[in-house]
């Protein structure tokens, strides 16, 4: 300062010190501002952690009070400070790749008490169930069978061997019968089996649901499952009949019966080259105990076909029970998340519709498309084929149709649209269907009607009986001789695209 002053006027002097005086005033103001601050923010009880922090060497300076000044404002500045877990390795943030309809809450929820209560306050499932204890199965099949019987006659429609060689123009070889007339009407169409390429076996008909369609009548209210000795004798035959291609595993809810797995996992180690289908409901993969259910299908290399009768949720909800359809979404999007219905995965995912009412099927090619559209559209669903099926005439939707007086109109639909090439492709000339008791049938609707092969040929007034068990025969081709038995329920599998 000395040397500031000597070369500057008295006047410049003056006005160096006032400076000076201002400046140390300034700074005095500025410390009491700092303190009155930090004794306010402690009183308020301001979370102090990075307040506390000292500057290296242990004194406090001016900085280190302007950042305690600053980590001290009130909560009412910073009311969610303070808020967030320690505990930040419990950090997580939602994907916002994650499908909405992905709904992993209701893997582990059970579907099975609320269908048993839905069916409690159904009052056709409370018939159906008074009438099958009072006659039975068989008296039930009886009484179907007699109804559409009298349908077809009212329509003028002959039994359906006659009808069938009437519409084929088969040619009975009348030489070897003189031209004997009475010969002649004895004489009709007969379907014979080729070797079987397919192996149907129904393990079980214990179901986590009771859809309106179902023809063979499951619910969880059935207990009547395969044992382990039947099983293990299906896969004898599956392992002495070289022809078969495809295992179609079926129910009821197959996943759902203790034989299940042990089927899949023995037939995939005798046939690694086996098309093992499981006949899947979807919501079946939700049920507690069947969490590893999905995985269990990609281990064994399982192709699902499952049944979505539309992809509304008001139609599926309809037919199958209340949220069915948030279910069925729910279980495509956990399939595709394992590879299902995905190229190069060799997963295949194919969809069943049925119509939910007197009505034949759109062209399956059609809906096809559009399922495929609407599903990838809405929910981010792939899969690999639509499959087109007419509802038949039998159990809950025969019955079905004869309470709304429909059942004649439907079975005049099924035979208006006859449709020769199917014949060729129905299931019972290339199928043997096995079902939960051992006795083996030409297809799964023989079964339910309790058509067995080798057995006596049910007529009127009478039950169908006997019949082959898997027991009888060592080989499925041992069957090739056997006719296959046929009956006015047969019009569904020729009527449009069919139902094979």
């Amino acid at each position: 300062r000395q040397r500031m002053t000597s070369s500057m006027s008295i006047q410049q002097q003056q006005l160096l010190l006032q400076m000076i005086s201002l400046i140390k005033l300034a700074v005095v103001v500025l410390l009491i501002s700092i303190v009155r601050v930090e004794s306010f923010t402690h009183n308020q009880h301001v979370h102090p952690t990075i307040c506390k922090r000292q500057i290296a060497g242990g004194k406090q300076n001016t900085s280190s009070y302007l950042l305690r000044s600053v980590c001290s404002s009130s909560r009412q500045d910073l009311p969610d400070y303070g808020k967030t877990s320690i505990d930040i390795d419990q950090h997580s943030i939602e994907s916002k790749n994650e499908n909405k309809w992905r709904r992993r809450d209701l893997f582990g929820q059970s579907l099975i008490e609320q269908t048993k209560q839905e069916m409690a306050e159904n009052i056709e499932f409370q018939e159906t169930a008074k009438k099958l204890a009072d006659i039975g199965l068989q008296g039930m099949s009886k009484e179907e069978r007699i109804r559409r019987r009298r349908a077809l006659d009212s329509l003028g429609v002959p039994s359906f061997p006659e009808f069938l060689t009437h519409k084929l123009n088969v040619e009975d070889d009348s030489s070897n019968h003189d031209n004997d007339s009475d010969n002649k009407s004895n004489i009709h169409m007969s379907l014979w089996r080729s070797n079987t390429q397919v192996l149907q076996l129904n393990v079980g008909l214990f179901c986590n649901q009771a859809c309106g369609h179902c023809h063979v009548e499951s619910s969880p209210l059935r207990k009547e499952t395969m044992s382990q000795e039947i099983a293990a004798q299906c896969l004898v035959l599956l392992q002495n009949t070289p022809s078969v291609t495809t295992l179609d595993i079926t129910g009821g809810a197959p996943e759902m019966q203790e034989c299940f797995r042990y089927i899949v996992s023995m037939a995939r180690d005798l046939r690694p080259d086996l098309d093992i289908i499981d006949r899947c409901n979807l919501t079946v993969l939700q049920e507690p105990a069947q969490e590893d259910l999905i995985d269990f299908l990609v281990q064994n290399k399982v192709h699902v076909i499952a049944s979505l009768p539309c992809y509304s949720a008001n139609n599926v909800d309809k037919q199958r029970g209340n949220g069915v359809f948030d279910r069925s979404i729910s279980a495509l999007l956990a399939l595709n998340e394992a590879g299902y219905g995905k190229p190069d995965t060799g997963l295949i995912l194919d969809l069943v519709y049925n119509p939910l009412g007197a009505f034949l099927p759109p062209p399956q090619q059609n809906l096809e498309l559009k399922y495929k559209q609407v599903l990838q559209e809405d929910f981010g669903i792939v899969f690999n084929s639509l499959f087109t099926m007419t509802n038949m005439p039998v159990k809950r939707f025969a019955d079905f149709l004869y309470k709304r007086g429909e059942l004649k109109d439907y079975m005049d639909l099924l035979v208006r649209n006859f449709n020769p090439t199917t014949i060729d492709n129905l299931m019972c000339k290339n199928t043997i269907s096995i079902g939960y008791d051992g006795k083996i049938y030409d297809c799964d609707f023989n079964q339910q009607l309790g058509y067995a092969i080798g057995g006596s040929m049910m007529s009127e007034g009478h039950h169908h009986e006997g019949g082959k068990t898997v027991f009888d025969i060592r080989s499925l081709n041992d069957l090739k001789c056997d006719v296959i038995q046929n009956d006015n329920h047969c019009f569904g599998c020729t009527a449009g695209m069919g139902s094979s």
